[in-house]
């Protein structure tokens, strides 16, 4: 299944699961790696502690680098400098942003208030507020909801129409517009007609790529932390329609940060695409074919850490272990492939970089697309 572009042939486990007989292998029949499993628990339980520091640090620079870069594309002279400073407020933004999925893997105050910080700084200017993300991840990482129907964040999308992909990446160019409608439109009326509140919460109210997924309505203390950032994400997303309206911000500053914010949406579908392998169509998996079915890009690459950041280049390990911050993935996957034998399934879901593996993802699709 990997082919030469993707991982160096020298692997055994590698050329074992890039057999033709593999090939044809259905995810599901992916016994469990016993040995894998055992070590990635014993060799990473020093690593489970976030670090406050590091998790602060990273992100109020991340904000700050990527809304300073908003402004100097707004005020900038001249295309080229407007460009450069879009650039780097989109990969700045974006990382910032991607500490949405600590946000729902961390423990109850292990670090105080980070997800009221992150939403005040990030997610309700953004209309991403944790939210949308927490009580959806979770089903992701079920173990026996991953990749089914009942998984709000998976697609076969290798397994689809080739117009499957493209079109995929291209909706999330709709991402912010859809996100104005979703908090100044559709929040204040969902209050005033029930109906329509249920469908909100049940088909509008996550990040999500399941279009059959239905998510239940809030309870307990989640229900409060829903209550007032979906509030907050209102009053911005409004006081946004009226300040381009009214005139308040020049429609070209307006413009040009709704572009930025597309932009990141953009990037991070495309990352999404090459989380996972997406060759699964329904079937419970084991621990192992979950783990198979993802996706690593460890070093020595570096582009990675910008296209995939916060520990998002270890998916696969992730998977594995979901328990570990995203600053402790690198020495996590190094503990490992030392001590994993090169036959060891844990070296089949380690990838090269992104070309290989969209080239992979479209060429299944367009293998299921012939075979539909």
């Amino acid at each position: 299944m990997n082919t030469p572009a993707d991982r160096p042939s020298a692997n055994p486990a590698v050329d074992r699961l890039s057999a033709p007989q593999a090939a044809a292998m259905p995810k599901s029949a992916i016994a469990d790696d016993m040995a894998m499993i055992r070590a990635a628990s014993e060799l990473t339980r020093d690593l489970t502690a976030p670090s406050p520091r590091i998790y602060w640090t990273d992100f109020l620079a991340s904000a700050f680098v990527g809304y300073a870069a908003v402004a100097a594309a707004i005020f900038a002279p001249s295309t080229a400098l407007m460009l450069v400073a879009a650039l780097v407020a989109v990969l700045a933004l974006y990382r910032a942003g991607s500490f949405i999925h600590e946000i729902t893997h961390i423990r109850k105050n292990a670090l105080p208030g980070f997800r009221l910080g992150w939403n005040i700084v990030l997610g309700v200017p953004l209309l991403i507020p944790s939210f949308m993300y927490e009580g959806i991840h979770s089903l992701h990482h079920n173990r026996t909801k991953y990749g089914t129907v009942d998984d709000p964040e998976y697609l076969p999308l290798a397994l689809m129409k080739p117009w499957t992909v493209p079109l995929f990446v291209v909706t999330a160019t709709l991402g912010p517009l859809a996100l104005l409608l979703r908090y100044a439109v559709l929040t204040p009326l969902s209050f005033l007609i029930p109906p329509l509140r249920r469908v909100v919460v049940e088909r509008y109210s996550g990040l999500i790529i399941n279009p059959m997924f239905r998510r239940k309505p809030p309870e307990g203390e989640f229900r409060r932390q829903w209550a007032w950032q979906e509030g907050g994400a209102w009053a911005w997303s409004t006081l946004l329609i009226a300040a381009g309206v009214l005139g308040w911000v020049p429609l070209r500053a307006l413009l040009i940060f709704g572009a930025i914010a597309a932009a990141t949406l953009v990037l991070n579908q495309i990352r999404t695409l090459v989380a996972h392998l997406w060759e699964n169509d329904g079937d419970v998996l084991t621990v192992t074919a979950q783990f198979l079915d993802s996706v690593n890009v460890p070093p020595p690459g570096l582009l990675p850490e910008l296209w995939a950041p916060v520990g998002l280049r270890y998916h696969a390990l992730h998977h594995l272990l979901p328990g570990v911050p995203y600053h402790a993935l690198p020495e996590a996957h190094r503990r490992l492939k030392d001590a994993l034998p090169t036959d060891s399934q844990y070296h089949g879901a380690n990838y090269a970089g992104l070309p290989g593996l969209v080239v992979r993802l479209v060429a299944g699709s367009a293998r299921g697309g012939a075979a539909g």
